[in-house]
């Protein structure tokens, strides 16, 4: 399993939020005798000769997952040689910046003669968490496939009165019904930019206030359409509330942090 590179993850989190990002025309696979974590600081290519990074390929998104569609064969070592014990992604054959990572099943030792490969299926992206399926599978085919993707436009919060599963889509939420109950715009300007691999809402998100009861609502999506639309990312942790006639219901500036770590 491979993690993001904290480049990557700010550059996932900004199209989740309307930003725009040009995908590299190909990724490239490299090796590392070290684990480069996520800032990319502790990579060590190997020195062998004939070491380069190659292109590598990556079937449609599932899941929010993309997955290695073929085998990845290196020149072959002729000369010197090299232990490596991980692999990185990358969006140029050399330099560029390190978009994930992850460690090999065991370490490797490269000498001359011969010729390293990784098999299909073998390296693969994944986005878990609190993000849905759809944004992750967009983001991802976005980055490692050169894939279109029609970044959101609107943000609008959704609370819920069941948990939100990565797999809803906005028709399929468990919303309030009635007493005057509506999702409602996180507003103009609605983010904070991304830093560190997260960001805010710029604003106070004011609710509708409460004709009857709404129940009691046990999280809350972020959905990019006023009615049915598509999840970008969720919080099933709040702290459940009953909600009343009356009742004032809304998020404070900065209440809401949406990362990817």
């Amino acid at each position: 399993m491979g993690s993001l590179s904290d480049f990557a993850e700010n550059k996932v989190l900004g199209m989740v939020l309307g930003v725009a990002y040009t995908p590299p025309a190909a990724v490239y696979l490299g090796l590392s005798t070290a684990d480069p974590g996520d800032d990319g600081a502790g990579l060590v290519e190997p020195g062998y000769t004939g070491y380069a990074r190659k292109a590598i390929a990556f079937g449609a998104a599932a899941s929010g997952r993309v997955t290695q569609s073929a085998t990845v064969t290196f020149d072959q070592c002729t000369a010197g040689s090299a232990t490596v014990t991980h692999w990185a992604l990358f969006d140029a054959a050399s330099g560029g910046n390190m978009l994930a990572h992850g460690a090999l099943v065991a370490a490797k030792n490269i000498v001359a003669g011969n010729t390293p490969s990784v098999a299909g299926g073998q390296i693969y992206v994944e986005i878990t968490g609190e993000f849905s399926h759809y944004a992750a599978n967009s983001a991802l085919s976005r980055m490692f496939r050169n894939q279109a993707w029609t970044l959101p436009a609107a943000w609008y919060v959704a609370l819920v009165s069941a948990p939100v599963a990565v797999t809803d889509t906005g028709s399929t939420l468990t919303e309030p019904a009635g007493s005057a109950y509506a999702r409602t715009s996180v507003g103009a300007s609605p983010w904070t930019a991304v830093s560190g691999g997260a960001a805010q809402n710029n604003n106070l998100i004011q609710l509708p206030t409460p004709t009857g009861s709404w129940g009691t609502v046990v999280g809350m999506a972020v959905v990019d359409a006023a009615s049915n639309g598509n999840v970008l990312f969720f919080d099933n942790d709040m702290v459940d509330q009953a909600i009343s006639e009356s009742d004032d219901v809304s998020f404070a500036s900065g209440a809401l942090t949406v990362s990817l770590s």
